[in-house]
């Protein structure tokens, strides 16, 4: 039976013993209801050839039904038993189809009453769509005809969808790989029913393994047995009749690929054992290529159970790691397999090794590279040439090589050496191109390829298309966007002779729409969409990126948005200011201070930031730069509430040196990481007047083995996680603080128990504090009820404690 949720309840400081409050849900007052209750446009999916466009239509938000349903929480999975698919899925619940040439949308006739979309896949020659439905029973196979614009059901509500998109293409476009549920599959167990045989136990065999906080593990055997039901999968063979054979018997089936030329099929099983202290990505698994037919060709991977791993984000696994299909070949496996034992700390002149594994698989695998720090990824071109990528966090460093496949024994070209957080420098990225086996691959005219750059500057950000000679290693610019009052995003190059090249444009006041640009005449746009401004509201309010420095030196930005009626030269009204942030890690100050917004960037209101409250006479400085950083040896959390202060104050003193603002009306606010700034903000400074804090986590003694960006342990750094932890500093807190959680956060290490004891130790303390608890909310909020409340809470609490 569901519950039914009619009213919230609220923690509240008082001198009651009983705080709470039996409240409604409310709505938010008119102006930022106006912004805040709209009509969401249509996502854009292209074909490659640009000629049909599929326009997917979904609700704006959820509503507290769709949260609502019967959940399990198994193996850092979130599933709905009853329809076997994800219960967090978002749902797509209206197609409409369009030639690109043409501007009438046609409505996909034939869909499901109610739709409730999802797992969309195109078929190999791009002509058809294949799709789920849930329904109240489960999830359902169906197939959009593109030129017809008419939709059919292939199978009943009988797919397992619960490890995620159960629908894979044969090369053929004729047949699909489907995940279905077990013919004979048992019933689940219900855990408040069934009683144990015995207690729940674990060992530690005295090796180290420091895993990070995981949310929704497994606990015990029931909630094992119900795992392996749930993701125990038949896989069958569909054609587009709907026609159906079993493909392979039931198994545990966690992923499944198919050779670029179609004759093989790369399947990974979860085994057992399983595990309660990591989810099921650390599980064991086998990987076994079949072929087409689906006889088992060889045994590929083994993966043992993975509960210890060394230290630090550069640590990985032992054994074939990074295991996948090489895009311009037929059938050759890629792997990669770590020469320093997966251990950061150990020092070797290589970190990783990648293979080549030629189908039938009966010669052994060919080495093809080594990276001397940690491998991030290949771009496959063609027999002469790829593109490799390595990094290393603790430093930073990225680096990007040439090599010949065909020629291990060629020394890798280094064509790119920088600082990943160095965006100022950054080259941009490889563009690509579908070869004949429809795959990605690196986009090669002659001996040049294409380089496609966010282009980010100290005077703005300018996107531009580079021309990379492979032989000659020199850039050649193509072009460069020129817009100062918009925003322009390259998207892909459609044609590189003519120079057709699909962006995308906005501006503060247009909504983002796609265009063909032709860069042999840049001024020559052609619209392809028409999406407008949901926002007419706030078209006439001012926004700004404004440029600051801290006190040592360090450059910061945020964008400024002033109400729209304000007199920016008289300034005789002293407006209240929000700042909005989330901090971020760097290791030298030149990245620290870089920035990467742009004012011309479409103005979008939404839950996440406090831009709806320029509609009520505040200033709002969103997207504050919070750099932490740590140069050299030093770890940036090792000065973190410093440089926290340090960056609110010069945030503070950048808008109140442009006359806009009373310095003693402002607040602060963020979500997850940006709660625990907040919170150490109002701890550990007399800066503002109040705060919104929501999701985040205030002791960091429940997240022992690092958080966020800090790889030392607790008991590495005790005073480090200490000074940290608002919760460990509760008694200094005499700020007003409004703190937020949803009911089931599933973001590993906010538990909604990290709100719930700082509210109590503030309470207990007498500091002044309000807890909202949002029902059946995970780590982001989507419920339309809740997020209205939330506004409506919001408002409330800053009017109160800010603006009167």
């Amino acid at each position: 039976m569901k519950l039914i949720y009619n009213s919230l309840f609220f923690l509240l400081l008082g001198s009651s013993l009983f705080a709470q409050e039996n409240l409604k849900y409310q709505k938010p007052s008119k102006e930022i209801l106006a912004l805040a209750d709209y009509e969401r446009a249509p996502s854009v999916s292209m074909d490659t050839k640009k000629e049909w466009m599929l326009l997917t239509y979904r609700n704006t938000y959820k509503n507290l039904d769709d949260l609502n349903q019967e959940e399990m929480r198994l193996g850092g999975l979130r599933i709905n038993p009853t329809t076997n698919i994800s219960s967090t899925v978002t749902y797509i619940s209206n197609l409409k189809v369009r030639r690109i040439k043409d501007k009438n949308e046609i409505q996909v006739t034939g869909l499901p009453e109610n739709a409730k979309i999802a797992n969309l896949s195109w078929s190999p020659d791009e002509k058809k769509i294949a799709f789920t439905h849930t329904t109240n029973s489960g999830v359902e196979l169906w197939l959009l005809d593109i030129v017809s614009a008419k939709a059919t059901k292939l199978t009943s509500a009988n797919l397992n969808a619960n490890m995620g998109n159960p629908i894979n293409w044969f090369r053929d476009g004729q047949n699909l790989l489907v995940k279905m549920l077990v013919s004979n599959r048992p019933a689940l167990i219900d855990p408040k029913k069934d009683l144990p045989t015995g207690p729940i136990t674990s060992n530690s065999e005295g090796k180290v393994s420091q895993n990070r906080t995981f949310q929704d593990l497994l606990k015990n055997k029931t909630d094992e047995t119900n795992f392996e039901t749930l993701v125990r999968s038949e896989l069958y063979k569909i054609d587009l009749n709907g026609k159906a054979e079993l493909f392979k018997k039931a198994d545990m089936y966690a992923g499944e690929s198919f050779s670029p030329d179609g004759n093989y099929i790369m399947i990974s099983t979860l085994q057992k054992p399983f595990s309660y202290i990591v989810p099921l990505s650390r599980f064991p698994q086998k990987t076994v290529v079949h072929d087409k037919s689906g006889n088992e060709v060889k045994t590929v991977n083994e993966v043992p159970l993975n509960e210890i791993m060394p230290k630090g984000f550069m640590a990985v696994r032992t054994g074939k790691r990074n295991m996948g299909w090489r895009n311009d070949t037929p059938a050759t496996i890629y792997y990669v397999e770590a020469l320093d034992g997966g251990d950061p700390a150990n020092k070797v002149d290589f970190r990783d090794e990648v293979f080549l594994w030629n189908a039938p698989f009966t010669s052994a695998p060919t080495s093809l590279v080594k990276t001397p720090q940690r491998f991030e990824g290949i771009t496959w071109g063609n027999d002469k040439i790829a593109v490799v990528y390595d990094g290393w966090y603790d430093t930073r460093n990225t680096k990007t090589y040439l090599i010949n496949p065909s020629n291990p024994a060629e020394a890798p070209k280094v064509i790119s050496d920088r600082n990943s957080q160095d965006i100022y420098s950054d080259p941009g990225n490889f563009e690509t191109k579908k070869n004949n086996y429809n795959r990605q691959v690196l986009a090669l005219e002659g001996d040049a390829a294409y380089l496609i750059g966010d282009g980010f500057t100290k005077e703005g950000q300018f996107p531009f298309i580079d021309e990379f000679n492979i032989k000659t290693l020199k850039s050649k610019r193509l072009y460069q966007s020129a817009f100062k009052n918009k925003k322009e995003d390259i998207q892909s190059i459609e044609d590189f002779k003519k120079g057709l090249v699909l962006v995308q444009i906005q501006s503060p006041t247009e909504f983002p729409n796609y265009y063909f640009r032709d860069i042999e005449s840049k001024d020559k746009i052609t619209p392809i969409t028409t999406f407008k401004n949901p926002f007419e509201s706030i078209k006439n309010v001012y926004k700004e990126v404004i440029k600051y420095k801290r006190k040592d030196g360090v450059e910061l930005s945020g964008t400024l948005y002033l109400p729209a009626n304000y007199d920016r030269k008289a300034k005789t009204e002293k407006l209240p200011l929000l700042i909005w942030a989330y901090p971020a890690e760097f290791k030298d100050k030149n990245s620290a201070g870089q920035s990467n917004q742009n004012p011309n960037e479409f103005t979008f209101p939404n839950y996440g930031s406090f831009v709806y409250w320029v509609t009520k006479g505040y200033a709002v400085l969103d997207d504050a730069s919070f750099p932490i950083i740590g140069e050299g040896k030093t770890e940036p959390n090792d000065t973190f509430v410093t440089q926290l202060v340090a960056n609110a104050a010069a945030a503070i003193d950048a808008v109140d040196n442009l006359g806009y603002i009373n310095r003693k009306k402002v607040a602060v606010g963020g979500h997850s990481y940006g709660a625990f700034m907040t919170a150490n903000l109002l701890t550990h400074s007399n800066l503002f007047a109040c705060g919104i804090a929501r999701s985040g986590a205030y002791n960091r003694t429940l997240t022992p083995f690092g958080f966020q960006s800090e790889q030392r342990n607790y008991w590495e750094a005790q005073g480090v996680y200490n000074e940290m932890s608002p919760f460990m500093n509760a008694e200094k807190m005499k700020t007003p603080l409004l703190l937020v959680h949803g009911e089931a956060d599933n973001n590993p290490g906010t538990f909604t128990l990290q709100t719930e004891r700082y509210f109590q130790a503030l309470k207990g303390l007498g500091a002044p504090a309000r807890m909202l608890i949002l029902p059946k909310e995970s780590h982001g909020y989507a419920a339309k009820e809740n997020i209205f409340h939330l506004l409506w809470e919001e408002d409330q609490f800053l009017e109160k404690y800010l603006k009167n």
